[in-house]
């Protein structure tokens, strides 16, 4: 496929605008980026898929140090789940490169309505359990997957405990093959589940879930790779504006308040699901 050189530009900003998305609210960005490829510059839909997981891993690197480095990520927490994530992304990459093209863009509608349906309503810092002050380290005998972290915004320190571990296991399955089929990192399901189910707080939700996105990416990607649908003229600009914008978003992470990015990310997720609910049917958009 030819790519012409405005588009090759407005790739690089596809891919800004995703990496700052993605870094901030932890789903990777591929949900902007598959169906921008799709319906506005025509690849089919494993290469786009192939080409998003590539700015997935690129988000996960670039942001996924920064986070660590503030103590928002909680190591053993992603470990754990990753297990899980990356057995349903190896089973996902199979099924995505198996199934018809309108079978996938039914399932991403679905996923996206369902995405902005629990984004819109999410808790925040402030309306969920989302832990407690706590200045001082956490007690001998918690569990071991509980930590704290310093709250900049807030200026106080935090401690929370991980709930419901099995159930979060069984999420973080599904979501690798969601990732995997769909080319969307899986942060747009681990983010809410963490938060809504596991009790972890947003932030700490969304630093961990920028960690784990890369890894699960990582063995779906490898998938499209061995199958040749990596299109370099899609990937390679894609991932240069992914990285400015990871770096870009992990510097707003902590100055700009959950609610107007809840909002935003909604609307563009009612978007998309409308738009690929129309390519599931056959009517072509873009």
């Amino acid at each position: 496929m030819h790519v012409t050189l405005l588009e090759l530009l407005a790739i690089t900003i596809l891919g800004l605008v995703s990496g700052t998305i993605g870094a901030i609210t932890g789903i990777g960005g591929g949900v902007i980026i598959v169906p921008a490829l799709v319906l506005a510059f025509g690849f089919d839909f494993p290469t786009a898929v192939a080409a998003s997981l590539a700015a997935v891993i690129a988000t996960s690197t670039t942001t996924g140090g920064a986070y660590v480095g503030e103590g928002l990520t909680n190591m053993r927490l992603a470990m754990t789940l990753e297990v899980a994530t990356t057995i349903g992304g190896i089973s996902g990459g199979f099924l995505g490169v198996l199934l018809p093209e309108r079978v996938l863009s039914g399932f991403f509608a679905v996923a996206m309505a369902v995405t902005a349906s629990l984004v819109a309503i999410g808790r925040t810092e402030h309306h969920g359990s989302g832990g407690q002050v706590d200045p001082e380290p956490i007690a001998p005998g918690s569990g071991a997957l509980d930590a704290r972290y310093f709250d900049v915004e807030a200026n106080r320190k935090v401690v929370y405990h991980v709930r419901r571990l099995p159930f979060g296991m069984g999420i973080s399955y599904g979501a690798g093959v969601v990732s995997g089929m769909l080319g969307v990192g899986g942060g747009f399901i681990k983010v809410p589940a963490m938060n809504l189910i596991m009790e972890v707080p947003i932030k700490v939700a969304a630093a961990t879930s920028n960690f784990m996105i890369g890894v699960t990416a990582v063995s779906s990607f490898l998938v499209y790779l061995g199958r040749g649908e990596v299109h370099p003229a899609a990937t390679t600009p894609l991932i240069l504006g992914t990285i400015a914008g990871g770096l870009m978003g992990t510097r707003l992470h902590g100055r700009i308040g959950d609610r107007p990015v809840q909002v935003t990310l909604a609307a563009i997720l009612v978007l998309v699901a409308l738009q690929m609910t129309l390519r599931a049917f056959g009517v072509g958009i873009g």
